[in-house]
């Protein structure tokens, strides 16, 4: 490690310590030389496979973006993208590998915005799963509404005021 200030090529390790959530370690450097102190933090690189072969690295705020614009006139605000992102990014990272295919992270994306707005969700299926036609949707509606009837049914003391598929409009 170089010094950032005289650019000697040695520096010595005072502390370590792991971040908060454990992604990273933040290290308390000192130079032989020059006698300054630093802090570096090390980070693993997630890297993304695209489909044409070429890799770039992950990036949160590209989910975000792609998810914000599948949102674009509903009412979800920019905390609840936030923490959709989080998710998405832990969810990756929990996978324990240092490459993940572009497919894999569109996957992790629909899980959390079902949740998240079932109207958007099925702006971002439709262009993400390419449906072609209308029965594409009608199938993905009644998915949507199954999964909702069985949660439902576990959820015996749900909100009255909360719509039900029966009811909403």
């Amino acid at each position: 490690m170089y010094c950032p200030f005289c650019r000697h090529p040695d520096t010595r390790v005072i502390d370590s310590r792991s971040t908060d959530d454990g992604s990273a370690i933040r290290r308390r450097r000192s130079c032989p030389v020059c006698e300054r102190r630093f802090t570096t933090q090390e980070t693993v690189l997630l890297m993304v496979a695209k489909r044409s072969g070429v890799t770039e690295p992950f990036s949160r705020s590209k989910i975000i973006a792609g998810v914000r614009r599948a949102c674009q006139g509903r009412p979800v605000s920019e905390d609840a993208l936030a923490k959709l992102g989080q998710q998405v990014e832990e969810e990756i990272r929990g996978r324990g590998v240092a490459e993940v295919p572009a497919h894999e992270i569109g996957l992790a994306i629909l899980v959390p915005m079902r949740d998240l707005d079932e109207v958007a969700y099925l702006h971002f299926a439709s262009v993400y799963r390419g449906f072609e036609s209308l029965a594409d949707f009608e199938a993905e509606i009644a998915s949507l509404r199954t999964d909702r009837a069985d949660g439902s049914e576990e959820d015996e003391g749900s909100d009255p005021a909360m719509p039900t598929a029966d009811t909403a409009s």
